[in-house]
Formats: C-alpha cells, structure tokens, sequence
C-alpha cells in the first residue's frame, strides 16, 4: 500500500513540477481555435466556409486544412495584389485593430508558428545567446515588409512574394499537411523547383530554431514588424513604471528577444520579465481595465502600521489613525503613542480571551484584504476559462459536425456529373449566343450532347495563367461553343472581384478574341469541391456528351493530352 501511495505522490509531483504555464495553455488554446476544422486533417481539404473571409490575429496559413480564418499576411498581399494599387482599407483595418488592442502580445500568445518555435527551442542543445549582432538582424523583418509584403504585390500584380517564396507556415501547413495525406497524391505532379526551395528554406529555419529562440519572429516575420509599431500604444502588454525602475537590468537579462527596455518594437509581451523584476516595475496594461482594484493596494506603506493598529487596537487607535490621516504629518512620537495604546489594549483583549478559555486572532485589514483579492482573482479566472472553453467547443462541433462547407460526396472518372449553375459571366466572345444576347449563367445540362471541359483556376496562379492559351487554341480548333466541345474556365477564387478576373482574361488571352467561356465558382455550390478538387490549382475535368466524367487531372495540362482526352470523350 505504501508502495502504491508513494507511486502516486511522485505521478503528483511530477506534474507538479511539468505543468504548462498559463501562457503556454493559452497558446494551446488560440492555435487549437483558429485550427478548429478537424476534419480538414482528416478529409486532406481546405475549409471554405464564410469564416475564411475573417482573419485570425496570428501567422496561421489559409491553406491549412485545419484553418478557419485567413492570415492577415497573406490577406493583405492579396489585397494589395487584387485592388490595382487602392488601399485594400479592410484588412488594414483588421491589422490596426489587433495591433491597438494587442500589438505584439499576439506574438507572445496567440500566434501558432511562435508556439512551435517555442516548442522547438526546448530541443537540449547548445544555445546562440543574444547580442548586438542578433539585435541588427532583427530589423531584417522590416526589410521583409517593404519589399516582400507591400512592394512586389503591388508592383508586379498578382504576386503575394511573402507567402509564394519565403513563409515556412505556408510550406509547412498548406504544403506538407495537405501532401501527408494519402488522398491528395495526384498534388505530387504538381511539385516543382519551388516547392523544393520552400522545403529547403523550412528545414532551414525549423534547424536555427532549435538553436535560436524564435528565429523565425525575431529576424524574418513581416506580421510581426507591423505589430511591433503598436506596442507603445497597444491596450494589453507590459508596461514599465519608471518611478519604480533602478535599472538593474534584470528584465533584459531575462528577456530572450532583441529588446532595448520592456515594451520596445521587439518586445511580444511574454511577461516573463515581471517576476524577475525586485522592485515590481513591470506591470501589465489594461489591468485596469479587466482587473479593477486588484493590484491597488487599500493603504500605503506608510500607513499600513496605523491600519493595523486601527483594525485590532480599538477606539483609542481610530482616533490616533484619524488625527494623523496626512502621512506627512505623522510624528514618530504620535507613532510611538499609538503602538503602546494599542499594545496596552491588545494585552487587555488577550487576557480576556484567555479568562474566557478562548484564543480568539483577528486578521489584519491587509490579510482581509488579501484574502478578498484572492477569492475575487479566482472567480474571474474561472469564468475566463470557462468562457474561453465554451467557445473553443462551440467553434468544434460548428466547424466539425454542423458546418456543411466540405461536401462528403465527390464524383469522380466513370460518374455521371451532378448538373450544376454558374453565374458571373465575363465578357469574351463566346459569352454571347448567335443572336447576340449575353450569356447570363453557365448550365451543364444546357450542353447535353457535347463535350465539356472544366478548367478550374484563379487570378494569382501562375500555372493556371500559362495553360489557359492552350486551352484557347484548342477550342478555336474544335469550332465555337455551339459545335461539340465546350471548354468552360471557372474562376474558384471566392473573393476576387469581377474586375480583378476580367482584367487577367484580357491581359493573358486578349478577351475581345477568346473563344472560352469564363464564369465564377460559388461558395453556395463550391464546384471544384463537388468535382472531386481540393483546392489545387489548376484542375481539369472532362464530362463526355451522356454527362459521365471521363478524365481528372490536378496540375497543369499540355496541349496534346487535353486534345488526346477530348477525342476520347468525342469517340467513346
């Protein structure tokens, strides 16, 4: 028995002992939630539902399967790359309200790719300690932004460089994820020399974060340059009282980023600076605000001994309380007055009490009120997390087993294809009938009798630009839209607007003289989905004259075999 219970005391003390901070559960926490969509990791797809329109505070890929928000990284290159040189104001709103509200106490707390770099630094090895060197390195990010997130995009249109060449959390969540699971084999021939040199470059950081604390924050990450401008004014992070400050340097000590003083551009509000100042000079900001009247002491320190004396000592100690209320005024014969009367009174409560068999201790008014602090302290903990829980379950059985956004039955080669509308026609020659009138929809039934192709693509993918003359020509070559083949180019990018898809036909197949048909993908019907795609591009599909899909291919396709399928489809 002794042996089972002392089993159980070291279980006890070792979990003691390993327990996670409550800034590493909270970064559990927010990296569970924006990745709520667990069946994403299951099924290999992407979620995209309405809440892709939203971005998550954090570096966290849209391409995850997991992901249930946009990277406010990616979504600003986007939008820089999709307005044609306007201010895409949303996401710069969304970006300065996470950055006044938290600046970079998002890095500390929220943001995924800082929780694994954390977790990676925790490798044993030795580590490279911070210096002037790593200090000038950290302005890199800033580099990163200028040039990377801001300047190409806007420059060369359609070019988010940031995440195409440089983001690890893209390689790793939106590549490898989706790569690892044995649905998504045909995205293989789709690897080239790009993905080896994002591969290369994620093998690379996840190496220097062993051996550097969050390498990847400190010297490469453009999401947190942006922060780093609100952490002055930010309404939550640390703060540094410089009344109390003796500058003993122990906060920088501490401090494992590239920080000039607490609260700096590089700081990301940890907190751990705070226990290791003596003189309790770091705080937080917006305690205030959330913690109201738990850091304020009830009295000074110069007061605390009358406070006492006023909460044992009786009437005599009151009134020599009240008669020396102004601190400045308090004598130390006025003090040395009231400690003996309230000694004398005191011992006379004792004996008393003793007479009475009785050993009655009365709290201090500081124990009183430490205790009142503490209990209030819990309660608000404890309605904290159990809000925050409520919506972590909440937000996993929506995205799981509520949200229909993923379709559970897809068609594949030998299926006969679900007929479908699609609206948005842009405006190209075939988009009118013989009698001149626009097209309004595109129906699959409408073209019953003839081949159809699908190509699905959008504005930013560079392969999916480069076949689409192929697919043109062959279209001219098999005769109009009315004959017996129908190529059909579905633009599957949500969000782009009509403009945006417009401008890329006329600038990559001159749209006065393009033979496709082009119209747009909708959310509601999510056809590439429905097709068997998960959100690879370019994709193909070609559904013979009985409307049964004789070919599929994720990845681009050369000239020669989108003829060779189509006369299978034509002779079968």
């Amino acid at each position: 028995m002794a042996k089972v219970k002392n089993f159980f005391l070291k279980v006890g003390r070792w979990f003691k002992n390993h327990a996670p901070s409550k800034r590493r559960l909270i970064q559990l926490y927010a990296a569970l939630l924006t990745n709520a969509n667990i069946k994403g990791f299951v099924h290999g797809r992407i979620y995209t539902g309405a809440t892709k329109n939203a971005c998550v505070p954090g570096l966290n890929c849209y391409s995850c399967p997991g992901a249930v928000g946009a990277c406010p990284l990616g979504a600003l290159q986007d939008s820089l790359a999709q307005t044609d040189k306007r201010a895409p104001f949303y996401i710069l709103g969304i970006l300065a309200l996470f950055g006044l509200l938290f600046a970079r106490t998002i890095c500390g707390f929220f943001c995924p790719v800082g929780l694994g770099q954390e977790l990676l630094y925790k490798v044993k090895t030795p580590k490279v300690k911070k210096s002037r060197f790593t200090r000038l390195l950290s302005y890199l990010k800033y580099v990163f932004l200028v040039v990377l997130v801001i300047a190409i995009p806007l420059i060369y249109n359609g070019i988010p460089a940031f995440c195409k060449y440089i983001c690890p959390a893209g390689t790793s969540e939106g590549g490898v994820l989706l790569l690892w699971h044995s649905g998504n084999t045909d995205f293989y021939d789709s690897l080239g020399y790009l993905f080896t040199w994002k591969f290369a470059l994620l093998v690379i950081f996840v190496i220097l974060c062993i051996f550097f604390y969050r390498f990847f924050c400190r010297f490469i990450c453009p999401l947190g340059a942006i922060y780093g401008f609100f952490n002055r004014i930010a309404l939550i992070g640390v703060k540094l009282d410089r009344d109390k400050c003796v500058d003993c340097g122990l906060c920088l000590q501490t401090c494992k980023m590239d920080i000039k003083h607490v609260g700096d551009h590089e700081c990301i509000n940890c907190g751990d600076c705070i226990p290791a100042c003596p003189t309790k000079a770091i705080t937080w900001k917006g305690s205030k605000i959330f913690l109201h009247g738990i850091s304020e002491e009830p009295e000074t320190d110069e007061l605390k001994p009358l406070a006492s004396l006023a909460a044992v000592g009786g009437a005599s100690a009151v009134t020599a309380q009240t008669t020396v209320a102004d601190k400045e005024n308090v004598s130390e014969s006025t003090l040395n007055a009231a400690v003996t009367e309230n000694v004398s009174v005191s011992g006379k409560e004792e004996e008393n009490a003793a007479e009475a068999g009785v050993e009655e201790v009365k709290p201090t008014a500081h124990e009183i009120y430490e205790k009142r602090v503490k209990k209030r302290a819990f309660w608000l903990q404890f309605a904290a997390w159990a809000v925050a829980l409520a919506v972590l379950a909440t937000a996993l059985v929506y995205y799981n087993f509520v949200d229909k956004i993923s379709f559970n039955t897809t068609y594949d080669v030998g299926d006969t294809c679900p007929d479908f509308t699609l609206s948005r026609i842009y405006d190209t020659p075939a988009a009118y009938n013989e009698n001149g009138e626009k097209l309004e929809k595109f129906t699959l039934s409408d073209y019953k009798g003839k081949v159809v192709v699908l190509n699905f693509w959008y504005t930013t993918c560079d392969p999916c630009k480069a076949e689409l003359p192929h697919f043109d020509k062959v279209q001219k070559d098999y005769g109009s839209a009315v004959t017996t083949v129908v190529i059909h180019s579905v633009n599957s990018q949500f969000n782009s607007t009509p403009a945006t898809v417009q401008g890329t036909i006329n600038h990559e197949l001159n749209g006065a003289e393009s033979s496709l048909i082009f119209t747009h993908d909708e959310l509601e019907i999510n056809c590439i989905e429905m097709l068997g795609g998960k959100n690879a591009f370019p994709r193909t599909i070609i559904i013979d004259g009985d409307g049964v899909i004789t070919f599929t291919r994720t990845n681009s396709l050369d000239e020669a075999t989108l003829r060779s399928e189509i006369d299978k489809a034509l002779n079968k």
